[in-house]
């Protein structure tokens, strides 16, 4: 029994140590359930990938991106069940939507999956156990492809993980669109809504309508025009890729506000009539969509139908936000229809056209979605999902009108603002207050449950900074893409935050225990070509030992990536990546706090804002 006493007091340290602490993948988002095993897989130079005919597309995929990093040519056995990695689909095991199994033994690796989505998942898992260069697109040198033996159940806890891209106020060729469901993909999003449409840009090819892109989808005179859109067949390419990585990508066709581009092509659309041109800077315009014209209806009709016929989305994303009435007050045929309806106040017009594409929306088997104000502007009949983007106790609005809610709150997914205020942080929204990882990361989401209406989360990345003064987009001359480097410094790493949220049970997260593994995900994304905002070092103050620090003070100093380091300079200057590196266990003694500054340099151009010893105390 003393025996048995001192071993279990032996025990129990191990068992107080977070997660992070006992050898534990650093997988991003955390599976449901890890289970570690003894030994390695390795990758052998001609992999075997046995899979059912169903999953040939995510077998190709996986076949494909070993092959760009590593060099080996896997062999393809549609319809087999052995090999060296082993695809299977069972839902007895794998028993909810997206849901895998992965096994890492020795001899093998086999992923079951309740789908071709749970598939796909389980592979993007398999990939963060191997070295990180296996996400790159080029051939590397690296030749000790193992991972570590392991067993993982895991699913999803809300359906919908969704990303924003706003490429109407600014054009992201569709290249970019493509590397950012690659980058999602990575981390289970599953959701593309694509803002396509605002007063400063059209950016979907509607064949009947052509002056919506020849017109409607420009901005500005010469050299200084800028815009562009996707055609049929862009948005085809598009559709067909999102779906083997398990994608939706959601349209949304925004009215009755935030429609200027087409106006500017079409100016029979509005109230007024009055010619306007697609504006070069950022506002809100006030002409809406003319609800009391019937060929502004018919134009709306023959634009949700060919973006259905585009788009095979169970979602049509109908925006429904920011509307300003005054045009509608003064226009004849707004009023007359408000008099036909029986309409007593101005906002219930947009409450009728909402019902009227949501019952359409209906008829063709798809589900609206509106931000927020679409579910508050008149009375709505049948609920539709409910884009919550003010606070994120408004889906209660949701709940008592029988909607689905999905949260995307300002104040913590939206990520053109920044992660700080300091002096040096890039520009950015600033309407509300920046939004640092932790803050992302605390959002009070609950579990997905039948008795909640909210059905998932969303991060948004408005691109309005792009026409606020500032011009940020790419210089084509030199190839260089500054607003695409510009837009995922802002998205990463908090989009992963976003992420591990909407996929990981809410027990299961701790923001101490994901930054640890966040720490080994910044390699993944350079990897992926991705670019990122470096976080700031670590200090940390050593309290001398009278307490006052009367003879200077003393720091250490910690890198929070994984494999990089800390650079820095004792006398006030700003440090660059070829100043002073501190040596792990360094204690660094200055004068004063604020003499010492520290960057966290990832490679020789990409490091981290600086920061200081004032900067590490308590407030």
């Amino acid at each position: 029994m003393r025996k048995l006493f001192l071993s279990v007091l032996l025990l129990l340290p191990a068992l107080a140590l977070p997660l992070f602490a006992q050898d534990m993948p650093d997988l991003i988002p955390q599976p449901r359930k890890v289970t570690m095993q003894t030994g390695d897989f390795r990758l052998p130079s001609q992999p075997r990938i046995a899979f059912p005919s169903s999953l040939e597309p995510q077998a190709k995929w996986l076949a494909d991106k070993v092959r760009k990093s590593t060099g080996f040519a896997a062999r393809l056995l549609p319809g087999k069940t052995k090999g060296d990695i082993v695809l299977l689909l069972d839902t007895l095991q794998a028993t909810k939507a997206e849901s895998y199994v992965l096994d890492i033994r020795e001899k093998g690796i086999v992923i079951t999956a309740h789908d071709a989505a749970g598939a796909f998942y389980g592979m993007q898992t398999l990939l963060q156990l191997f070295p990180a260069p296996i996400l790159g697109n080029t051939l590397t040198d690296h030749t000790d492809w193992k991972a570590p033996c392991l067993h993982i159940e895991d699913s999803p806890s809300h359906p919908y993980r969704g990303f924003m891209l706003d490429v109407a106020r600014y054009f992201f060729p569709k290249e970019f669109v493509l590397k950012t469901m690659d980058c999602m993909a990575a981390y289970k999003l599953n959701k593309l809504h694509l803002h396509l449409i605002d007063d400063s840009g059209w950016r979907l090819e509607i064949p009947a309508y052509p002056r919506l892109t020849e017109v409607g989808a420009w901005a500005g005179e010469g050299s200084k025009r800028l815009g562009g859109y996707y055609t049929c067949e862009d948005v085809k390419e598009m559709v067909e890729y999102a779906a083997v990585r398990g994608i939706e990508v959601i349209p949304e066709i925004e009215f009755p506000a935030h429609i200027l581009s087409a106006v500017a092509a079409y100016p029979h659309l509005c109230c007024t009539g009055k010619q306007h041109q697609v504006p070069t800077q950022h506002f809100i315009s006030r002409d809406l969509l003319c609800v009391g014209r019937d060929s502004a209806l018919i134009f709306l009709k023959d634009v949700l139908d060919a973006t259905m016929n585009m788009f095979p989305s169970r979602y049509i994303h109908i925006g429904g936000d920011e509307a300003v009435y005054e045009r509608w007050e003064q226009c004849p045929h707004c009023q007359a229809l408000m008099k036909r309806e029986g309409l007593e106040k101005v906002p219930e017009l947009q409450g009728w056209l909402t019902n009227k594409v949501n019952n359409y929306l209906v008829s063709r088997g798809r589900t609206a979605i509106g931000w927020e104000e679409a579910l508050l502007r008149g009375k709505i009949d049948r609920p539709l999902v409910s884009m919550v983007w003010h606070q994120i106790g408004d889906t209660a609005v949701a709940h008592k009108a029988g909607a689905q809610a999905l949260v995307a709150p300002c104040y913590y997914t939206y990520l053109d603002f920044p992660e700080s205020g300091k002096e040096g942080e890039v520009k950015a929204a600033t309407w509300c207050p920046p939004i640092p990882l932790s803050k992302c990361y605390s959002l009070p989401l609950p579990d997905s449950d039948p008795s909640s209406c909210t059905i998932g989360i969303q991060a948004c990345m408005w691109s309005d900074q792009f026409i606020h003064g500032e011009v940020l987009q790419e210089i084509r001359a030199i190839d260089e893409n500054r607003s695409e480097r510009y837009m995922e410094y802002l998205t990463f790493p908090r989009l992963l935050a976003v992420s591990e949220l909407g996929w990981t049970t809410q027990k299961l997260r701790s923001f101490t225990d994901f930054r640890h593994r966040l720490s080994a995900h910044f390699a993944r994304l350079d990897a992926m070509g991705c670019n990122f905002r470096v976080p700031e070092p670590i200090l940390t103050h050593v309290p001398s030992a009278d307490g006052e620090n009367k003879d200077g003070w003393t720091f250490t100093l910690e890198s929070p990536v994984r494999g990089a380091r800390v650079a820095y300079t004792t006398n006030g200057t700003d440090p660059h990546a070829q100043s002073r590196t501190a040596q792990p266990g360094e204690k660094v003694r200055v004068a004063s706090p604020e003499l010492l500054k520290a960057i966290t340099v990832f490679s020789d151009t990409k490091y981290s804002m600086p920061t200081n010893g004032a900067d590490a105390l308590p407030k």
